[in-house]
């Protein structure tokens, strides 16, 4: 069965490898999915050197559906190799999908987390947190169900991000309450096989937080400057000011997790990112001690369906990578220093028009002042009074959207596009913008106007120096 269903993904691959590979809008130096759709990364890990980035795959439509985890390695986190496919929804506890997980390195061996979804024919859901096994990093031993629904959540119950801590290992769970309210559920267990119940560590309406959402997805506890931070991407939350425009949010609580009493006393909600295509966002700890995430660049949302790039039998990518540094009580991203290496013909523009496609451009303002950026005519980027607004084209309405954050001064930006991605960092990662964009591909005019005085230093990104 489950080599049957693989070799049914790779046949999808091979049949449709022209039409995705000749789309003008595929990207050059991101990760996304040799056919159909893309979403969640998972598995994030450097695991006997080398950096592995697993994601969530449906082969067979650009919709979601029975997902895969597709597999990309690399020894740099700039040149990636497509690995054989990881796991495949082939057993009776995951046949309708594998969902979210993790990774963790235990005994030399790469240890996967996983959420086995299974649809009955009633229309009711059976959720199972499962284990797979590899001693290469690349084969995979699946051992089956590690933990059950517990009583007290609805089915809605999935994303296992599992961790140590001294001699113990800690799994948090997303999870919908049975008021159905979003919640983190936290588990424990001394050998990564059996694990109990330590009870839930944050959600909607608990410790008189007020009510946040009907469902947490992809937890994530991290540790940054002494602070435990947790990453929770949580559904239902209506918009409020500049805030919470997306259909979901990802972002962070920072606190301190008692891990005696199993209790996490924690600040408010921050979004990571203030664009249009941001979600589910994953991260982990390379050898030198980093912090590094990746989110999926999209969103489950109406306009999704409207993607130029499904015509051509693909949708979605992954951001870039980007180091998580936590300074005066907020997380800041900064692109790895690695992609330095994707540089080519540095330019010093001099003038408030030029060309790029798939480049990065860093400017230095010398002037705080109102301006507008233009990329090639399909998305622009302003700045005036303490605020600073990003607006791109609706695919449905054909209308200008916008996402806003209120910022005191912008003193440098760096911007990461792609061949239909734009990805922005604003005072060395104070706030991002992530955004798709699909412009003309023949457009690549790149102006500035305004009052600002800046210094602009241009770079060619990836295969096509343009």
């Amino acid at each position: 069965m489950t080599e049957i269903l693989i070799q049914k993904a790779y046949n999808e691959v091979k049949k449709y490898r022209n039409k995705v590979i000749n789309d003008p809008y595929r990207l050059r130096y991101h990760l996304m999915p040799p056919v159909g759709l893309l979403n969640d990364p998972n598995g994030l890990i450097q695991f006997k050197g080398i950096y592995h980035v697993f994601y969530q795959w449906n082969p067979f439509e650009t919709t979601h559906g029975a997902k895969f985890w597709g597999h990309y390695t690399s020894e740099d986190m700039v040149h990636w190799r497509e690995e054989p496919i990881a796991l495949a929804p082939s057993e009776w506890y995951d046949r309708n999908g594998c969902y979210s997980g993790s990774a963790v390195e235990a005994d030399g061996k790469l240890y996967l987390f996983y959420t086995g979804n299974v649809k009955q024919e009633d229309g009711t859901r059976e959720t199972y947190q499962c284990l797979a096994v590899s001693e290469n990093g690349i084969d995979f031993e699946k051992l089956g169900p590690v933990l059950r629904l517990p009583e007290h959540y609805t089915s809605h119950f999935r994303d296992p991000k599992v961790w140590k801590k001294d001699d113990h290992w800690y799994m948090a769970v997303g999870a919908q309450t049975l008021e159905e309210k979003g919640a983190v559920a936290l588990f424990h267990s001394k050998d990564l096989y059996n694990w109990e119940e330590a009870g839930r560590i944050a959600g909607s309406g608990m410790d008189g937080w007020k009510d946040f959402g009907y469902m947490w997805e992809c937890p994530d506890l991290i540790h940054l400057n002494g602070k435990d931070v947790l990453l929770v991407s949580p559904q239902g939350l209506e918009p409020e000011g500049d805030f919470y425009h997306n259909l979901f949010q990802s972002g962070y609580l920072i606190g301190e997790l008692d891990y005696k009493r199993m209790k996490f006393q924690h600040g408010t909600f921050t979004e990571l990112d203030r664009g249009f295509d941001f979600y589910a966002p994953q991260t982990f700890t390379d050898k030198s001690g980093r912090t590094i995430l990746y989110g999926w660049m999209g969103i489950t949302d109406e306009l999704e369906a409207h993607q130029p790039t499904i015509v051509n039998r693909w949708v979605h990518a992954l951001t870039i990578p980007r180091e998580l540094e936590l300074h005066d009580g907020k997380i800041f991203q900064r692109p790895v220093k690695e992609l330095e290496k994707l540089r080519k013909n540095q330019v010093v523009v001099e003038t408030n028009k030029f060309e790029g496609i798939s480049a990065e451009f860093i400017i230095d303002f010398v002037k705080t002042a109102p301006f507008r950026i233009s990329f090639r005519n399909e998305a622009y980027l302003s700045f005036d009074a303490e605020r600073l607004t990003l607006k791109r084209r609706n695919l449905m309405t054909d209308d200008l959207e916008s996402r806003t954050c209120k910022i005191a001064s912008v003193s440098k930006l760096q911007i990461f596009m792609d061949h239909s991605s734009l990805e922005i960092f604003i005072n060395d990662g104070e706030e991002v913008f992530t955004a798709r964009y699909f412009p003309n591909p023949n457009d690549a005019m790149i102006s500035m106007e305004g009052e600002a005085e800046f210094k602009l230093i241009k770079w060619s990104l990836g295969d096509d120096g343009e």
